[in-house]
């Protein structure tokens, strides 16, 4: 069984040491994960999602 883990814009803000705003930002301008909506209140990121943006960055600098 695979277990789908969601983070909040607030967590992400946490993980990169951002505001959560720089999170919505780095969306809009097409740098970062397109977010899930769960419902009409809440949007989250697939944790699979950021990693592997995390992973590209990663790859990218060491080129």
């Amino acid at each position: 069984m695979h277990i789908m883990v969601y983070l909040s814009d607030k967590q992400l803000a946490d993980r990169f040491a951002v505001s959560r705003r720089t999170i919505w930002n780095w969306f809009d301008a097409g740098h970062f994960p397109a977010p899930v909506r769960l419902s009409r209140s809440v949007t989250r990121w697939r944790l699979a999602d950021v990693e592997a943006f995390e992973n590209e960055r990663i790859a990218a600098s060491a080129a």
